[in-house]
């Protein structure tokens, strides 16, 4: 998992995103997003500081979900990674 969590990170730091950034809760605030969601596709928002909206773009299947896009809206800009690039 720490791979995982790491490459999430390194995605985001890629975006250009100016604040500290953890894979780990990233992935946590995700799983509890989706957490008794039906498959399908979804765009989930979650106020993940006081100040940042966090924008998933997640494709959810049976045992599995796939984060496409996600766009990070902050006081500094907005921050936009795909993550099936």
């Amino acid at each position: 998992m720490e791979e995982l969590y790491k490459a999430i990170e390194e995605k985001i730091k890629a975006s250009g995103y100016p604040r500290k950034i953890s894979g780990e809760e990233v992935y946590d605030d995700i799983c509890d997003q989706i957490d008794g969601k039906e498959n399908g596709s979804y765009v989930l928002l979650s106020k993940f500081d006081d100040d940042v909206i966090f924008e998933y773009h997640i494709t959810i299947m049976d045992s599995e979900f796939n984060l496409g896009v996600l766009t990070m809206r902050t006081p500094e800009g907005v921050f936009e990674t795909d993550f099936d690039k």
